[in-house]
C-alpha cells in the first residue's frame, strides 16, 4: 500500500495511467489475435462466411475483450494506487461485524 497521495500525486498518476495504457495496448494485440482465430474458425466451420457476419463478429469479439480489459485494468489501477483506501465510509462505525 502506498503511503502518499496515490492518484492525487501527479508523478505517480502519470506512471499509473501510462502503465494502464500499456496494458490496454497489449490487450488490443491479444484481442486482434483472438478475433483472427475466431474468424478463421467460423470460416472453416460455416464454409461460407458473409462479409457482414465476419465484420459483426470481429467487432463484437474485439469490443467485448477490450471492455473487459479496460474494466479489469481500472479495478487494478484503483486498488494498486491506494485509491480504494482513500474512500471515506460514513457508515463504517454503524455496521456491526460478528
Amino acid at each position: 500500500m502506498r503511503e502518499d497521495k496515490g492518484l492525487d500525486d501527479p508523478e505517480y498518476a502519470a506512471f499509473a495511467w501510462a502503465r494502464f495504457r500499456r496494458i490496454l495496448w497489449w490487450m488490443a494485440g491479444a484481442a486482434l489475435i483472438a478475433v483472427a482465430l475466431a474468424e478463421l474458425w467460423l470460416w472453416w466451420a460455416m464454409e461460407k462466411l458473409d462479409w457482414f457476419t465476419a465484420i459483426a463478429t470481429g467487432i463484437g469479439f474485439f469490443v467485448t475483450i477490450m471492455l473487459t480489459a479496460a474494466l479489469m485494468g481500472l479495478i487494478f489501477l484503483s486498488s494498486g494506487s491506494g485509491h480504494d483506501e482513500q474512500v471515506h465510509d460514513p457508515l463504517k462505525d454503524e455496521i456491526e461485524i460478528d
